[in-house]
């Protein structure tokens, strides 16, 4: 029975609080204009702080009339505030009611709003705007639709301390493209909002300098811009420094040095400038302790991780700031069952985004290794770190497997790491497994690593090969993304270098002459670069080349052919003339270019360019096919002293290039023998 009770129960509850709603619905409505006032007076007094409330009012449509009441030219200015008001507060609800605001037109409503001359109108008008602008289900590009928008918001900024608040705090949401980033440059959000830093109000300081941010981020014409601006008579980089003092609050600590970042990233401010290197790099490291929140280590620790990127000196410096390397392993540790966070909510917050600690310090662990051996070994020989590493490649968290495997990635470029950490924890198994429906940016990162765990001094070689990775590595050749198939063919190149005749023979086999020919007419040159190094790879040792030579001669000569007569780089034409020396050094695949005259024309014509090495991979080829101690030596040396190739050789025995000189001449040497 109870059961059935319960059902009429809660319909009449909710009559009863929807009969209450649509009471202050229906005031709306009334004729009697102070009436109307009223109850949108009532109305806000009864939404604050509660959602149920907001949600009832807004399924009975009083959004709606809401608008209608705020665009009529003939509403009293106090009715057209508290509209504004109460709309405001709907908004700060919960994203549902964003989505209905929104579908309401409510953004075109309120920026119609901004051309009232009231100010306490336009005030209201801009909170309510910040409010469902800064929501993450807001399309900001709605604030670009009307070209007009951007230079009225500029021209309303100083119009009192709200007005600057909440047009800077937009603007800092709404900065997202660098599409966005140009319309606000143009229409002069720099010099606007540079005087703001100096605001008596800590907020418009802060929403200020947030602005500069989101405008310097790798956009190089805002940053170089930045760098001549004064305020006040000061330069700017100058005032952000003085933001990043110790007594001022960290949020402003850290987005200072985040414009400064920025600015130096976009080559703005110079690396080995003093504010870099004694101000920005050491306050980010401040940051990365433990005794701030953990949003802002992690912003501290993404941001150091991208000033560190590019720059091996401040990654050394950093390196030895504090014991930086060492504070980074406490991300992986937090919060710990000893945590001092005495907030409840708090900690049930750092709970939910303590993965995110751990993917920051993975970025900044891999900027700080980019580039120097010692940083990498006093990375991985933190405490279990390589086991952190490879949990860190499962976790459920796509960002926190991308940002591990970037940070193996860095690690990976070191020989002695590859000998020794990666060997030891086998990391090319969880490696493997991530290569497999992984998401593109992951595979590229991942697949970047592989090629490093392929080379040939790597002990995880062998495991690999005999995991079956050839298919795979094939797969990725046929990819859409450029970075996919570079990263295909360098691990197939890396695997096929000094590689047994089997190894060799299954990569043509699973790659197919038709691919291996697709890639050879690539659009893409560092693919084509990179076919042809795995071509060269292929065609070692001469059983190998005559093997492979005599079931795929023809296309390989005509693929040959194409790239020399086509309009490519040196090196590319360089590379191409080393593969033809490789099968000239082939018993029998030589035949294939002593009868094709147009090829031996193509190698004499190179052996008479301008550029010495492709001099010298022409002449390295005539050498391999006019060698004295094989058979028919005598054959091919005349039909070359017919073509005109002993002329040539005679000539670049007085090159000035040493190496070509003593190439000439250890060719004519066979004709003297």
């Amino acid at each position: 029975m109870a059961c059935l009770l319960e059902a009429p129960l809660r319909i009449s509850v909710l009559s009863e609080v929807t009969a209450t709603s649509r009471h202050y619905v229906d005031r709306l409505f009334d004729p009697d204009p102070q009436k109307v006032l009223q109850g949108v007076i009532d109305m806000k007094n009864a939404v604050i702080g509660n959602n149920k409330q907001k949600a009832n009012l807004i399924v009975l449509g009083a959004v709606p009339r809401l608008l209608y009441l705020l665009q009529q030219d003939s509403s009293i200015e106090e009715l057209r505030t508290e509209c504004a008001v109460v709309l405001g507060s709907l908004a700060m609800g919960t994203e549902n009611n964003i989505k209905s605001l929104v579908d309401c037109h409510i953004i075109p409503a309120l920026l119609q709003g901004l051309l009232c001359p009231d100010l306490t109108f336009i005030e209201a008008c801009l909170r309510c705007l910040r409010t469902v602008l800064i929501s993450p289900v807001t399309p900001v590009q709605l604030l670009y639709t009307d070209p007009t928008v951007i230079p009225h918001l500029m021209s309303l900024m100083n119009q009192s301390l709200r007005t600057q608040e909440y047009i800077t705090q937009i603007i800092s949401h709404c900065c997202k493209t660098p599409e966005h980033q140009t319309v606000l440059f143009n229409h002069g959000a720099i010099q606007n909002i540079a005087p703001l830093l100096i605001s008596p109000s800590f907020k418009v300081q802060m929403q200020a300098l947030k602005c500069f941010s989101v405008l310097a981020y790798e956009n190089n014409q805002v940053s170089l811009t930045l760098v001549n601006v004064l305020v006040n008579g000061e330069l700017l980089s100058k005032v952000f420094v003085r933001m990043m003092q110790r007594d001022k609050p960290i949020e402003m600590q850290l987005t200072a040095a985040k414009c400064l970042t920025y600015m130096c990233r976009a080559g703005a401010i110079r690396t080995d400038d003093c504010c870099i290197v004694l101000k920005t790099l050491p306050c980010l490291v401040r940051m990365c302790s433990k005794e701030h929140l953990l949003e802002q280590r992690v912003e501290g620790a993404e941001t150091l991780a991208f000033l560190l990127e590019p720059d091996v000196e401040l990654q050394r410096i950093a390196s030895v700031t504090d014991q930086l390397v060492a504070m980074l392993a406490d991300y992986f540790k937090y919060p710990s069952s000893v945590s001092a966070i005495t907030d409840i909510k708090r900690l049930d917050h750092d709970l939910k985004h303590a993965h995110e600690l751990r993917q920051a310090a993975f970025k900044l662990y891999a900027s700080l290794g980019s580039n120097d051996e010692d940083i990498r070994k006093k990375i991985t020989e933190t405490e279990n770190m390589m086991d952190r590493i490879v949990s860190g490649l499962s976790e459920s968290s796509i960002k926190v497997r991308l940002a591990a495997v970037r940070c193996l990635h860095s690690l990976s470029r070191s020989v002695q790491q590859l000998r020794t950490s990666f060997h030891d924890h086998a990391v090319w198994k969880p490696l493997m497994k991530l290569l497999q429906n992984a998401p593109d940016e992951v595979l590229v990162m991942a697949s970047s690593t592989l090629c490093n765990l392929l080379l040939e001094f790597s002990p995880s070689k062998e495991p690999i090969l005999e995991s079956g990775v050839i298919d795979l590595l094939c797969s990725l050749t046929q990819s859409e993304s450029p970075a996919l198939r570079i990263n295909g063919i360098w691990a197939l190149m890396n695997m096929a270098f000094q590689g047994d005749q089997k190894v060799k023979i299954e990569i043509l086999r699973s790659l197919g002459t038709d691919q291996l020919f697709c890639l050879l007419s690539d659009a893409d040159a560092i693919v084509l670069m990179k076919t042809l190094g795995l071509l060269r790879n292929l065609l070692s040792t001469r059983v190998h080349i005559d093997q492979i030579m005599s079931s795929h001669g023809k296309q390989i000569m005509q693929a040959v052919t194409l790239i020399l007569e086509g309009d490519h780089s040196m090196e590319i034409k360089e590379q191409t003339l080393c593969i033809l020396a490789n099968i000239a050094d082939g018993n029998t695949a030589k035949e294939l270019i002593m009868t094709n005259d147009d090829i031996l024309q193509k190698i004499k014509y190179y052996m008479g360019h301008s550029n010495v090495k492709l001099q010298l991979a022409a002449t390295f080829c005539i050498s391999n096919l006019i060698w004295n101690e094989e058979d028919g030596s005598q054959a091919r040396q005349d039909k070359l002293r017919e073509m005109g190739f002993v002329d040539v050789l005679h000539k670049l025995t007085q090159a000035l290039d040493p190496n070509l000189c003593d190439r000439a001449k250890t060719a004519m040497q066979q004709y003297l023998a």
